[in-house]
């Protein structure tokens, strides 16, 4: 896996994570359980790879050599 998630890109999906993932603790009823998908941007945020950037050819990082 060629990395294609870059910094500033990286940043921000922690951020989103995060917040969806404090809906598992301050959201009351089963609508908190939607905060279970705040893991896809950390997991692709830690991994620096999205797969669907792939498939859309997308890359916000810098060209590696």
């Amino acid at each position: 896996m060629v990395a294609n998630v870059g910094g500033i890109d990286r940043g921000l999906r922690i951020v989103l994570g995060i917040g969806l993932l404090s809906m598992l603790v301050f959201v009351e009823g089963p609508s908190k359980f939607w905060g279970l998908i705040g893991i896809v941007p950390l997991a692709t945020a830690a991994m620096r790879f999205c797969p669907l950037y792939s498939i859309l050819g997308i890359r916000t990082c810098p060209a590696t050599r």
